[in-house]
């Protein structure tokens, strides 16, 4: 069911997508596991088949941005060393996650983000995105309600530009349960290799794991697109997570390849973007009108004129 909200001395009707019917992360499968053959079986294919597109991207001039999210001691940053094994440093970028500096901080959120996009053919790798905004600024209050409920729109604007340039946005989403991230966590503070990474702050998120739960499922629901659609991956196996995430990237960055080949070879990017955001607008605004109409009825407005601003009276 689309979501209402009220602001003001104005009724603002703000219509967020519908999300599914109850929590989705619970109904992931936390136990899904490959053994050891099968892993050697399928594993250095998608290896092998994900750097041959890195290439055949770079040809294309398709970009592709990959935005690692989840649970602390969830594996992103393994999979990400795993991932760079294979790829030709030349094409891509990885950017760990961090505070923002002074300088970041006087522009909005997506700004440092924007900045460090890929180029042309190139591969961004995001260990921890703009999605910080409406996860962790949110569950620390860090910043106000306004500000992380207004995010959730403006994320999606932002991957639409991008998708509608033709670029490719895979976001992915390390989910572990909070027993097994207690685990991992003790285990790294008995190695002496691993013990840095461990700090007060991971201890006081796992005790809150309810409140970052509640923050992630908001996150899945209210930006999971048709255009930059969320993978979920369960994470308490590694093998299963590297050939999830790998197979992901492979399915991804193929699909994008398939649709610039079947553009003429006299098109260019600049040109298929312009169709793309035609189409990207009109579909849009369909759905908006779809989603208005019912908002309207559940609200008990006109359903000739479902307004997204309606005066309440009060102002002078």
């Amino acid at each position: 069911m689309s979501r209402l909200r009220e602001r003001g001395s104005y009724h603002f009707w703000f219509i967020l997508p519908d999300a599914p019917e109850g929590p989705v992360l619970e109904t992931v499968d936390l136990d899904a596991a490959l053994s050891r053959d099968e892993y050697q079986r399928v594993f250095p294919p998608l290896e092998e088949r994900l750097r041959r597109l890195q290439y055949a991207l770079l040809e294309a001039e398709v970009p592709t941005i990959v935005a690692f999210e989840g649970w602390d001691a969830a594996g992103k940053g393994t999979v990400i060393q795993r991932l760079t094994r294979k790829l030709d440093p030349r094409a891509f970028q990885a950017w760990p996650g961090s505070p923002p500096s002074e300088l970041e901080r006087r522009y909005h959120f997506l700004w440092r983000y924007q900045v460090r996009l890929p180029e042309d053919g190139h591969m961004t790798l995001f260990d921890h995105s703009w999605y910080g905004r409406v996860l962790v600024d949110r569950v620390e209050k860090w910043v106000r309600r306004r500000d992380w409920e207004g995010a959730y729109a403006q994320i999606n604007e932002l991957e639409r530009w991008l998708t509608d340039d033709g670029q490719v946005v895979v976001k992915l989403w390390f989910h572990i349960s909070q027993k097994e991230q207690r685990r991992r966590l003790r285990k790294m503070e008995k190695d002496p290799a691993e013990r840095w990474k461990v700090e007060k702050e991971d201890w006081r998120r796992n005790r809150r794991y309810d409140r970052w739960a509640e923050a992630a499922e908001d996150m899945l629901a209210l930006t999971d697109t048709q255009a930059a659609p969320w993978t979920i991956v369960a994470a308490t196996d590694a093998r299963w997570t590297r050939v999830k995430v790998f197979r992901t990237l492979v399915e991804r960055m193929q699909a994008a390849l398939d649709r610039r080949q079947q553009a003429p070879a006299s098109v260019s990017r600049t040109q298929m973007a312009e169709v793309a955001t035609r189409e990207s607008r009109h579909r849009r605004a369909k759905e908006d009108l779809a989603r208005a109409r019912t908002v309207a009825h559940d609200a008990g407005l006109p359903l000739e004129d479902p307004a997204f601003f309606v005066s309440s009276g009060d102002e002078k």
